[in-house]
């Protein structure tokens, strides 16, 4: 007969086993993820001029090799610090008592008898700031000093994205929605932002906004009357490969956002996070070229690729808790508010080479919001959190707008505008300190060069 101690040796052996599942998870799809450096890499790399290939994706390597460092040493312990210190906790930002989150010195990274989950959530948050960062390399091309990106890089990886990160994510976070588990405690409720539409892509896009805006734009780019001139970039292939990939990519950027697979209904959040996804990519993409067919008269091949990218952006805050349909409905809006967003810049003369805020800041925001629409409350109470008791009524305290649900959209609502105040306000502060220290951006002479032949030792295509 089994004895009290065998039975909880056996329960023990088990739940290790089902950590280690959730961290193999975490890990597959974390280096799919990660792939979408790749992605990031080859659609800048085909959207500047030829002179700046090596420039931009060299900005992409050290996004990856500098953005691990920092995440390491400190990210992550301001974007998780202290979570589970209930005494010690604050809704900003994190700092563990004890520093075991920094430099990951914490038992739950360097334990050998343990699952590996922290070594593995560690990863999968490294790939999402990498991302995040990424987004604002292409809002600046062609024009900034390579010094300077390697300091907005630190300062975005190691503190903006943290802090959103910490408010909106982790246990104590003042916009943690359902994560905190203690509804009055947060923000009207806080808000409901499964994979980071606001959090990732809303910070990189609106980063990238105060970058463009304050750099100015190419030399060229708009004419005396003030019309933009064609730039266009040098190689298409590179865009939609680069695209695809990135496509690719959110299939472990959402889905993976479970954060693990044993939990009951995991696997049913994962499914439903795929199929939203992809709906939405595909009318984002169908829906941009439609429109932009009707404006321009032609079908514009990097229309579709902006499109599909602002219906991913645009679904990764509700993919895990909206309908099919509802996904469709986003996606195609989606492809509205980037479309609006483009041309608004043009108008108003900021040069945005990758459309950088459109795609990743405007949708980012809708993303956000429609989360407050379309809300199903049947879904939300799956893989939002582990901490709320039975007696914590999701269907009760979220559910979209078009379910009755004012409080979230009030919630998502609130949360946009202190998000969106964060990001502006840092950025600005960052982008003209950088101007105003005269490293900021190229001389003339330079950006007519090239930055390749000026800084890199010439072109990234031999044709001899």
């Amino acid at each position: 007969m089994a004895t009290a101690a065998t039975n909880a040796i056996a329960i023990g052996d088990i739940q290790a086993s089902l950590a280690s599942i959730d961290a193999f998870y975490l890990m597959m799809l974390g280096a799919v993820v990660f792939f979408m450096q790749a992605g990031f890499a080859l659609l800048e790399a085909g959207s500047v001029r030829a002179k700046n290939t090596k420039n931009i994706l060299l900005k992409n390597l050290l996004d990856a090799c500098l953005g691990a460092i920092i995440w390491w040493a400190w990210g992550f312990g301001a974007a998780y610090g202290s979570d589970g210190e209930a005494a010690n906790y604050n809704g900003f930002i994190g700092a563990a008592v004890d520093n075991s989150d920094f430099f990951l010195k914490g038992p739950a990274y360097t334990d050998a008898g343990v699952s590996g989950y922290g070594n593995a959530l560690w990863f999968f948050q490294y790939v999402f700031a990498a991302a995040a960062a990424t987004i604002v390399s292409g809002a600046v091309a062609e024009r900034a000093q390579l010094g300077a990106y390697l300091v907005y890089t630190v300062i975005i990886t190691g503190f903006i994205y943290p802090v959103q990160v910490h408010m909106t994510w982790s246990t104590h976070g003042a916009l943690s929605g359902a994560f905190n588990g203690v509804y009055e405690d947060t923000v009207i409720g806080g808000n409901l932002d499964f994979a980071g539409s606001g959090v990732v892509h809303m910070t990189g896009g609106i980063l990238a906004l105060c970058g463009a805006a304050i750099i100015g734009p190419r030399v060229g780019r708009f004419d005396e009357e003030g019309k933009p001139s064609p730039m266009p970039g040098h190689n298409s292939v590179l865009i939609v490969l680069g695209t695809l990939i990135l496509w690719l990519g959110w299939y472990g950027f959402n889905p993976g956002s479970t954060l693990g697979i044993t939990a009951a209904g995991y696997g049913a959040v994962m499914g439903r996070a795929a199929v939203t996804t992809t709906i939405s990519a595909a009318a984002g993409g169908l829906t941009t070229v439609l429109i932009d067919r009707l404006v321009s008269g032609i079908f514009d091949l990097h229309m579709v690729c902006n499109g599909i990218l602002a219906g991913l952006v645009s679904i990764t805050a509700g993919c895990a808790c909206t309908y099919p349909w509802a996904a469709f409905c986003i996606g195609v809006v989606g492809a509205f508010v980037y479309y609006g967003a483009s041309k608004l810049l043009l108008k108003l003369k900021i040069d945005d080479p990758l459309d950088a805020f459109a795609v990743h800041g405007a949708a980012g925001f809708w993303g956000v919001l429609a989360v407050g629409f379309f809300a199903a409350p049947e879904y939300v109470g799956y893989g939002w959190s582990s901490t709320v008791g039975a007696d914590f009524c999701f269907t009760e305290c979220y559910k979209g707008l078009f379910y009755g649900g004012g409080s979230t959209f009030a919630g998502q609502l609130v949360a946009l505008i202190i998000e969106v105040s964060w990001c502006a306000s840092t950025g600005v502060i960052l982008f003209w300190i950088l101007r105003l220290a005269g490293i900021l951006r190229i001389s003339a002479e330079m950006e007519n060069v090239g930055l390749d032949n000026s800084k890199h030792g010439g072109s990234a295509f031999n044709t001899a």
